[in-house]
């Protein structure tokens, strides 16, 4: 395995056998976690990280030629951190909800999401698991403003 297959792999996550979008979700849970409990400007470096690193290392796959690979889970360690930086502080509610929202969005694929995940190259493979986290973060964002998590 050559270093952008490691790393678009989510350091080889990405080739569990069974649901790796949801290992790879879980991978990226933990680092969010990790780093909220730093800080929010961490957290927001490690996004920034992860979203660059994918775009690159999915730029130098040979064998993407496309398409989506079920192995690519960088894009999900990305897009699962973003809905985090809607939580104040770190609470199991807001982490679970920041999962279950994001894999909800993920999954579902709705308008901008579903508009990036048709595009089959780095950006649009990134792209949706972004636009997700993004909508997560969203949503998020608004159950904060009505009951504290």
């Amino acid at each position: 395995m050559n270093f952008c297959t490691f790393l678009a792999s989510g350091l080889g996550i990405g080739y569990a056998p069974k649901a790796p979008g949801t290992f790879g979700s879980l991978l990226g849970l933990a680092l969010g976690v990790a780093l909220l409990a730093v800080g929010h400007i961490p957290l927001l470096f490690g996004i920034i990280v992860a979203t660059g690193a994918g775009i690159w290392a999915i730029s130098h796959l040979p064998e993407h030629a496309g398409n989506d690979p079920s192995w690519v889970v960088i894009d999900e360690i990305a897009g699962q951190m973003i809905p985090l930086l809607a939580l104040s502080q770190l609470s199991l509610t807001g982490v679970l909800l920041a999962f279950a929202l994001f894999r909800l969005f993920d999954i579902w694929k709705p308008g901008p999401v579903a508009w990036a995940d048709q595009h089959h190259d780095e950006l649009g493979i990134m792209g949706d698991d972004l636009i997700a986290g993004l909508l997560a973060f969203a949503v998020l964002f608004l159950i904060r403003l009505v009951t504290p998590l």
